[in-house]
């Protein structure tokens, strides 16, 4: 009886201890993603961040004035009324000129002409005045003003993000199966433009029924992985053209997918933004609860 008892006694023990250990885990994990979801506010916030994107103007051709009044052909939503000047040559150089008297700085400094960088060896070249910035992207072959202003309410007003309950099931350890040969796929953006990506392999998992095969984009071998996803949630309680996931590059043929960080795009938050759209592939026929819903704040249609 004594030997009974010191049994139960110690498998008691030992099913408190692994609880014990499993309930550290799990608080241990909790507390890593609500520190990491603090750290995605702060960049997300940032006063360079996407909430102060307040404009995308494409360039013409030839001269494109620009400024805050109504009279230039890119009206600014900050900043003076006549800046100056951004000119877009055939061989695709593009220059700025600034109206005299005013605080515009190129690259912090005080220029009345340079040259515009849109930063494919480095960082674009900046051009400011107070609050507002601008610089050259490239969106399928044609060149943008990004413009920015860190005083825009849509920063300023941000209402904060919502999120799904933290659920440690939806930290996946997907099998990474490799391509014999790299594959090209095309990635449209919400302007409807489609640019070929690389994909190197695949993340397999089984969910809900379901096998799912994921396609990361990957700039090269050991490099993360970065997943643009869809799901049955899209367009009801997260945003409606995609999310996206971020993933370690694999090791010992495995990628973690932790869904708990599944976020929203920058078009989720501005109109101003390009978002590229999920792969076929990644659009997933089961309810993905976990990460970001969508935003709740004010945010018009892209218009431009």
């Amino acid at each position: 009886m004594l030997k009974m008892l010191f049994r139960i006694g110690l498998g008691w023990l030992l099913l408190g201890v692994v609880a014990k250990a499993e309930s550290t885990v799990a608080s241990a994990y909790h507390d890593e993603v609500e520190s990491w979801r603090a750290e995605r506010t702060s960049h997300l916030t940032d006063a360079d961040g996407w909430l102060s994107l307040i404009g995308l103007h494409f360039l013409e051709r030839g001269e494109n004035r620009i400024g805050s009044a109504a009279d230039n052909q890119i009206v600014l939503a900050a900043g003076p009324a006549h800046l100056g000047k951004v000119t877009l040559l055939t061989n695709g150089e593009m220059k700025i000129q600034v109206n005299p008297g005013l605080d515009v700085k190129v690259d912090g400094r005080e220029v009345l002409s340079a040259d515009l960088d849109e930063g494919r060896r480095g960082r674009p070249t900046l051009v400011t005045c107070e609050t507002m910035s601008f610089y050259v992207i490239n969106r399928g072959e044609r060149r943008a003003l990004r413009v920015k202003d860190s005083a825009t309410a849509r920063r300023t007003g941000f209402v904060g993000i919502d999120y799904y309950p933290i659920d440690p099931s939806w930290r996946i350890e997907a099998k990474w199966v490799p391509f014999a040969k790299e594959r090209e796929v095309p990635i449209e953006n919400i302007l409807g433009q489609v640019s070929p990506a690389t994909v190197l392999g695949e993340a397999v998992f089984e969910r809900d029924g379901h096998t799912m095969k994921l396609l990361p984009l990957q700039s090269g071998p050991g490099e993360p992985l970065f997943f643009i996803i869809a799901d049955e949630t899209s367009g009801k309680e997260t945003y409606s053209a995609a999310r996206f996931v971020y993933a370690d590059p694999p090791m010992d043929g495995v990628v973690v997918l932790d869904f708990n960080k599944a976020i929203n795009p920058p078009c989720a938050f501005t109109p101003f933004a390009t978002c590229p759209l999920p792969p076929a592939e990644n659009r997933m026929p089961i309810a993905v609860t976990a990460g970001e819903k969508d935003y709740r704040g004010a945010h018009d249609r892209f218009a431009e």
